[in-house]
């Protein structure tokens, strides 16, 4: 694997891409067992249910408000943080790839408007071969160059879009849906609809093809109808086995504001660091 395929895995918080479920590498180079998503009984037939569809719609709105905490999930990586519009902050937590994987990657995203910074850590018996890995492990967070990250879907963050995985564009592309309990649904969403959420990327919804049309889903509210959970059940493809990508929101009203990185713990970034992520 090289990092270049690793690195295409990130997104502006998820990571989670056909890319990502390679990174579990066999001894010969092969890919790995990934895991299988569990079986969920889905609509058959059933027309959409409009005021199901609407509660969804609905259920994203105090996302747009900025303050919620969130967790994304997929083979192989995980992507967690808070969002605070209220002090324009916002901290993400990387990780892609297992402790057996030849390439493992970690990051702590930091932004507080207008400044950046990332720390990063590469491991297993690939990270050698990283071109500028010895500037880039350095345990302490690298300043970016907010001109460098612009539109940058890995080290970026859009405060006019705060959230990492993008629910609205994909309760917006949902094609069936239905209640299956209180504030519990079930459906499929048109993923080709969706390329701009943060939790997909093209690459994927291209691997998918006809297969991207309606792509099962499960979604929670809470008691306020505000969406809790959003699970994509991706089948398997020639490029990838089949997948989850869950999302989860939390502590919506409540999140604090990100803390900026001791002055002594920083260093400004490298064009090593722009490079890994170009």
């Amino acid at each position: 694997m090289n990092v270049r395929r690793l690195s295409a895995g990130l997104m502006a918080a998820a990571l989670l891409t056909p890319g990502v479920a390679a990174c579990a590498t066999t001894g010969d180079g092969t890919a790995g067992p990934t895991t299988t998503p569990s079986a969920t009984a889905e609509p058959t037939g059933a027309a959409t249910d409009g005021d199901a569809k609407q509660a969804l719609l609905d259920s994203t709105r105090e996302i747009s408000n900025g303050n919620f905490r969130f967790r994304m999930s997929g083979v192989g990586s995980t992507a967690e943080g808070q969002v605070h519009q209220p002090s324009q902050s916002a901290q993400m937590r990387v990780s892609i790839g297992e402790p057996t994987d030849d390439l493992a990657m970690s990051l702590d995203l930091i932004h507080a408007k207008p400044d950046s910074w990332v720390k990063l850590e590469l491991n297993g018996a690939a990270a050698s071969s990283v071109p500028g890995r010895e500037r880039l492990n350095l345990g302490k967070y690298q300043h970016l160059d907010q001109n460098r990250i612009q539109g940058n879907r890995d080290l970026g963050f859009d405060f006019d879009q705060v959230d990492p995985a993008g629910s609205q564009v994909l309760t917006q592309a949902i094609t069936e849906v239905r209640r299956t309990g209180d504030g519990a649904y079930a459906g499929t969403i048109d993923v080709s609809k969706a390329a701009e959420a943060g939790s997909l990327d093209q690459n994927l919804i291209t691997a998918l093809g006809t297969q991207a049309d309606s792509v099962p889903f499960t979604a929670t509210t809470d008691a306020q109808g505000r969406l809790t959970e959003l699970v994509l059940r991706l089948p398997g493809t020639g490029q990838a086995a089949a997948q989850e990508i869950r999302v989860t929101y939390s502590d919506y009203g409540n999140a604090t504001a990100a803390q900026q990185p001791p002055a002594d713990q920083v260093v400004e970034a490298p064009p090593e660091l722009y490079n890994l992520f170009d």
